[in-house]
């Protein structure tokens, strides 16, 4: 499903952010992403939705060669993959239906289609009553389900989720892990970097831990292994 071989990421300013890193992800895992401030794990993140372009390396997601990917094919590709950010990224004049709806509406599905997928995720989230209100009457726990629904809402093999529990209260953190938990169970695959020590240690799942750049641990029910 995801496979690094080899892959370096230096940015133009000298930082040499990733170094050698070669993994391989199968179509249905959890995967936590976890390392020290600066370490390299949002540009590996990154790299999987083709937000960076490796320096070295080769990257294959579904089957694609993102090393090789044409700029105007990244959009198809990103059809493929749901991305959960820890700031949201909501359209704020937009309703909670609409920014969920905005994601199929351009891939042009129909309306029918439209209206019976999002009211499905919705439902999934526990949204379904709060469709039609607006990001800002919506708490921060609300604004990442609204989130996370968007992603899923094409139906996407991969979910690749940065920090999704950053920004959020320990209760709200667990309803955001027991949606992901649902997600994943359908068989999506699932990537989340995260600096949530409880979260890791409790939800057992495989652990791939970056320091300077480089894989350093790669467990399977690994722990968080960091003080925080």
């Amino acid at each position: 499903m995801i496979e690094m071989k080899g892959v370096t990421k230096k940015y133009p300013n000298g930082v040499l952010a990733l170094r050698g890193v070669d993994i391989s992800i199968k179509q249905g895992e959890f995967v936590y992403v976890v390392g020290p401030s600066g370490a390299g794990k949002s540009t590996f993140i990154k790299l999987m939705y083709r937000e960076e372009k490796p320096t070295n390396g080769r990257i294959v997601v579904n089957g694609v060669n993102l090393s090789t990917l044409k700029a105007r094919s990244v959009p198809l590709l990103r059809r493929q993959i749901g991305v959960v950010f820890q700031d949201f990224k909501l359209l704020p004049t937009l309703t909670v239906y609409e920014n969920v709806a905005f994601a199929m509406e351009v891939i042009e599905e129909s309306p029918a289609v439209i209206k019976k997928r999002v009211m499905e995720v919705l439902e999934l989230v526990g949204l379904k009553n709060k469709a039609r209100m607006l990001p800002e009457e919506l708490s921060g726990g609300e604004q990442q389900r609204v989130s996370i629904a968007r992603s899923i809402v094409n139906k996407p093999k991969v979910v690749i989720a940065d920090e999704p529990t950053g920004n959020l209260d320990p209760d709200t953190a667990w309803d955001i892990m027991d949606i992901f938990e649902k997600i994943n169970a359908q068989g999506t695959t699932l990537v989340m970097a995260t600096h949530n020590k409880e979260i890791v240690n409790t939800v057992r799942r495989r652990v791939v831990a970056i320091e300077g750049g480089c894989i350093v641990r790669d467990e399977q029910r690994g722990d968080y292994g960091y003080e925080v």
